[in-house]
Formats: structure tokens, C-alpha cells, sequence
């Protein structure tokens, strides 16, 4: 059977469940929170008083901080790349099978279309953005895309999802964890909530690979090997500001992450370790001979990133972003 093929026949046989997995992994639309729950009121007499005390909050918000989340929202509003990439996934048939991995993509995307709507409206209201930069940089993000080296493979683009709803988890949750020792509240609450939804993403998607492990496990383990030696690239990787060439803005939103501890070279590390064991990756059994390799590789990983970490050296200069004020 061509490889494709035995994809497309895991993948109708792990969606049978879609339905549990959208209820299991994704709250109900009517009683979801909507970005207007953590923002001022505009319907009110206080707004503008609302927004004052908004503006005072944000004012002291460090540089590299600020600078951090525009790249998270720029990242989260590139989100109709996100979704155009997995409906066109092996498995996925939104014209014939509207009611399948469709359905799981559809109602994914549209959870996730909040958090780059709330992060966008306060930024808006901070004071502290140039909004039509960020603007820019956002349409840049989506007219470019992304190459991610999944393919159309779903066992590839299900590792690199469960990998970035990680990292997002843990991006949007340092962003809180600042926001409220800066003083923020309300920030702190933004990022927290957005946070928890990514952490629940990253439960379903891991779920989809561990039932793939079950009955495909050399074809799910050379998937996964390959995806980490390609190196897990971020969505946003070809991030660019006006009249700055693809992908160079990117590295300086990186560096302003890793100074500030957001999402470090070590967190990296540490979602590769979380996903070994979620995985049971030692324990894995009926592996053919390069399935057996495949699990070799992977799990020496983490102790030779480690290595490479140690030695890698975060540059302390601050990049001038046309984003920010």
C-alpha cells in the first residue's frame, strides 16, 4: 500500500472519534469567553475612563516585553495560513467529509481566531504600538506563508502542532506570569486565558498521535524523528517588517523572547522530553528495524540539545522595531 494511502486509512480510522475529540478538547461556542470579556466596554459610559486606566497599565510594559507580544499577535493572526495548511492535510475533506477532520480543523481555527482578536484590541488600546506597522508586518506574515516540512503528511503536521501548541502554551504563559510581576492584572489575564486554551490544543493533538502510535507505530516514529531533525520551525519564521527581507524580523522577535524568558532554547528541550513521555516513546513495541533506530535518535536527542544550549549566547542588543512607538 503507498504510503499515502495507509495515511489516509490511520487517519479515517482515528477520526471515527471526531466527535470526542471536538467535545472532549474544545469548549461550547455560546459559553466560550470572547475577547470583549477582558477588554473595556465600548457599549459603556466608563470606556474611555476604562481605556485611561488601560493605558496607564500598559505605559511601563518593558520594551522587549512589548516588542514580545506583537510577535505573539502577529503569530496568532496568521492564522488563516494555519488553517488553509491542515485542511489541504492527507485525512482532511472539507468538500466530501465535511463532518471529519474537517469539522476538528473548522472548530479548532475558530477557538483559536479569538486569541489574536483580544491581543490585537489591547495593543490597539495601549497606546504603545504603531498599529499600521504591526499591521503590515501581519499581512506580510499571511501573503508569505510558511514551510513548516510536513508536507501533506498528518503524522508530521500532528507532531509539529503538538509541539507548537506547547510552545505557544508556554509563550502566552510566561507573557502572564510578566504581565502581573509588572503589575498588569488584566494583561496577566489575557495571556493566561490564551494559554490555557493552547494547552488544551496540545492535549488533543498529542492524543491524535498517540492513537496513530497504536496502530502504525514505525510510520508514526519515523515521522516523528524526521520532524525533529528538520528542527521544529515557529509559525511566524518568516516574520518581516516593511522593507525588511523575509524572515529577518523573526530572529530579532526570538532573541527579544529568549532575553526576556519567554520561550528560551530550554523550552524547546523540555517539550521534546514532555512529548517523549506522553508518547511512551522507550516503550513503544512492533517497531520494524528502522522504527528501532528512529526511537534510538530520538531519545539521545534532549541530552545533545542540552550540549548545544550551553553553549549558545543570547544577543543583549535591542533591535529598534518599526512596531513599536
Amino acid at each position: 500500500m503507498e504510503l499515502s494511502n495507509l495515511r489516509l486509512e490511520v487517519m479515517k480510522f482515528v477520526g471515527q472519534k471526531i466527535d470526542y475529540f471536538v467535545d472532549e478538547f474544545l469548549k461550547p461556542i455560546d459559553t466560550n469567553w470572547q475577547p470583549t470579556d477582558f477588554l473595556p466596554d465600548s457599549r459603556s459610559e466608563d470606556f474611555l475612563i476604562q481605556v485611561k486606566e488601560l493605558r496607564e497599565t500598559a505605559k511601563d510594559l518593558p520594551y522587549d516585553y512589548i516588542a514580545v507580544l506583537i510577535g505573539d499577535t502577529i503569530t496568532e493572526e496568521a492564522l488563516p495560513t494555519y488553517e488553509s495548511w491542515l485542511i489541504d492535510v492527507v485525512g482532511v475533506d472539507q468538500v466530501d467529509e465535511p463532518n471529519g477532520w474537517a469539522k476538528w480543523v473548522r472548530a479548532w481555527t475558530a477557538e483559536e481566531n479569538r486569541h489574536g482578536d483580544l491581543l490585537n484590541k489591547f495593543l490597539y488600546l495601549s497606546g504603545r504600538v504603531n498599529m499600521r506597522a504591526m499591521e503590515t508586518s501581519t499581512q506580510y506574515l499571511i501573503a508569505d506563508g510558511f514551510d513548516i516540512g510536513t508536507g501533506r503528511d498528518p503524522y508530521r503536521n500532528f507532531v509539529y502542532t503538538s509541539f507548537q501548541e506547547l510552545a505557544t502554551n508556554i509563550s502566552h504563559r510566561n507573557t502572564a506570569k510578566l504581565a502581573k510581576e509588572y503589575g498588569n492584572t488584566p494583561l496577566a489575564k489575557i495571556c493566561g486565558v490564551i494559554a490555557a486554551d493552547e494547552m488544551r490544543h496540545a492535549k488533543a493533538y498529542k492524543t491524535f498521535i498517540s492513537h496513530i502510535f497504536e496502530v502504525d507505530p514505525s510510520e508514526m516514529m519515523l515521522a516523528f524523528e524526521d520532524m525533529m531533525k528538520k528542527k521544529i520551525v515557529m509559525p511566524a519564521h518568516f516574520l518581516r517588517e516593511t522593507g525588511i527581507n523575509m524572515g529577518q524580523t523573526f530572529s530579532h522577535f526570538s532573541d527579544a523572547a529568549q532575553r526576556l524568558g519567554v520561550y528560551t532554547t530550554y523550552d524547546y528541550i523540555e517539550i521534546m522530553e514532555s512529548l517523549l513521555k506522553d508518547w511512551k516513546i522507550e516503550g513503544i513495541q512492533n517497531l520494524n528495524d528502522a522504527g528501532e533506530k528512529a526511537r534510538d535518535y530520538l531519545m539521545a536527542l534532549p541530552s545533545r540539545l542540552r550540549r548545544v544550549a550551553e553553549r549558545t549566547k543570547i544577543p543583549n542588543i535591542e533591535y529598534q522595531f518599526s512596531w513599536i512607538s
